[in-house]
């Protein structure tokens, strides 16, 4: 199988990694140079294109499935839009429209879009609830992903990533150190991530369907804080409640209602296709780095 990963970042380079190691053809595919010798580094082919751009989309070679894990690069909803809505219609219409067209589409998106729950739990069936410009975005984003236009034979699915962590972004001296803000977190180690993706695209499953990829354990921000600065050696870092920091009132409307949003995201789905976690939890994706530190 041939795979074209579209913004191939965090996320794209290890599932590339993982689909090259399983004996998968693969191009990467960045704007930038410095995303093209990631990608090189990565260990497998590299295509410069911007996803924005029907036109450099040529040079992407004819491929069995695309992924589509570009980012908008913490812009706003604005620039949200142009990558993952109008983005997204660019590359579907693209690859739709070569004589050799690709059967699948996985588009990566966010547990964002869920909005508030007030701490209840929310699965892939759930209707969702913007709470933000952005994650109103990323929700027309998925419309795009499941419609299957009929001139297209593309199967889309859409991969709803919780909170993604792991090298480079395990952020442990934050929480050790705090202030820690109360909440809950929906995370999946950055490795179950692509994997997630690799084992949908690898196993048929997923087609059609939103797939939620979160770990099997959300967990409260201060659990989170406490266990790093047991396993650490160290003190409880000082905490605050919602209430405590919406009182500093130094935060923009969109940071203060993603504070304002609460949910625990269940992965019933992906479980259901046979997917085995390499991090179940956050005691598992955490466990090797802190250890690293005291070594």
């Amino acid at each position: 199988m041939r795979v074209a990963i579209l913004g191939c970042g965090y996320v794209g380079l290890e599932l590339g990694r993982q689909l090259t190691q399983a004996g998968h053809e693969v191009v990467g595919v960045r704007r930038s140079d410095e995303g093209l010798a990631t990608i090189e580094e990565a260990g497998f082919d590299a295509v410069r294109a911007d996803v924005t751009d029907a036109a450099s989309l040529s040079a992407v070679p004819d491929a069995d499935a695309v992924v589509f894990t570009a980012s908008s690069g913490g812009g706003d909803a604005d620039a949200a839009r142009t990558v993952y809505v109008d983005g997204l219609r660019t590359a579907i219409e693209h690859f739709g429209g070569r004589s050799r067209s690709p059967d699948r589409l996985v588009y990566t998106s966010s547990t964002g879009v869920h909005g508030d729950h007030d701490g209840d739990w929310v699965d892939s069936t759930t209707p969702i609830e913007p709470a933000t410009e952005k994650a109103a975005v990323l929700a027309e984003a998925e419309r795009i992903a499941l419609e299957r236009p009929p001139e297209y034979a593309i199967d889309g699915t859409v991969a709803r990533l919780a909170g993604i962590y792991g090298p480079g972004r395990y952020r442990v001296d934050r929480y050790l150190e705090g202030p820690v803000t109360e909440g809950i977190l929906n995370l999946v180690h950055r490795d179950d991530a692509a994997g997630a993706v690799r084992h949908l695209l690898t196993t048929d499953a997923g087609r059609g369907v939103v797939v939620q990829v979160v770990d099997e354990e959300p967990v409260a921000r201060w659990e989170l804080a406490d266990w790093l600065a047991t396993r650490c050696g160290r003190d409880p870092p000082p905490k605050r409640t919602k209430r405590e920091r919406l009182a500093a009132d130094d935060l923009t409307d969109r940071a203060e209602r993603r504070l304002l949003t609460s949910k625990r995201c269940a992965n019933d789905r992906l479980v259901s296709t046979g997917y085995e976690y390499t991090y179940p939890t956050f005691r598992d994706g955490y466990r090797d780095v802190v250890d690293d530190r005291d070594s």
